[in-house]
């Protein structure tokens, strides 16, 4: 089944590099797993509410410069957080970078800056940033969701 962007989805792209723009909209022709756009830009203020309330890590955020989005997986028309949705999602935006030549890092392996050079899927790449992490005693951060030029 083809998916496309919503009208709200393509106005959260307001403001978003675009190629990172080029990405996302290629990726949703591409996906089996139905996606829309949470967050693009956000304001400094925005982005002070996120990190004090813990939802964001830093307030260096690309999202300040229009170079991340944030990305809500869904299944039968409703939202859901289920990362095994967001690996596959993340395939296809893989994908797409390939085909675009456009380096993006995935907020579930941050480890690899370019996705499409990654030889595997995505959940492998995931597993492959947890691994690390816990080899170097340190808690992964997994933020499914999050894509952003590199």
């Amino acid at each position: 089944m083809a998916y496309t962007l919503s009208t709200r989805s393509l106005d959260k792209l307001e403001g978003v590099n675009e190629d990172l723009v080029q990405v996302v909209q290629r990726a949703i022709e591409l996906t089996k797993i139905d996606f829309g756009v949470i967050y693009g830009m956000r304001t400094l203020e925005e982005q002070k509410k996120l990190f004090d309330a813990g939802k964001s890590q830093t307030m260096k955020s690309k999202h300040l410069t229009g170079d991340a989005v944030d990305l809500m997986a869904y299944v039968d028309g409703k939202a859901s957080w289920e990362l095994n949705l967001y690996d596959d999602l993340a395939d296809a935006m893989k994908w797409a970078a390939t085909e675009y030549g456009t380096k993006v890092r995935w907020g579930a392996a941050w480890h690899i800056p370019d996705i499409s050079t990654w030889d595997g899927t995505m959940e492998e790449a995931m597993m492959a940033y947890i691994d690390l992490r816990r080899s170097e005693g340190r808690r992964p951060f997994i933020d499914g969701p999050h894509f952003e030029l590199n």
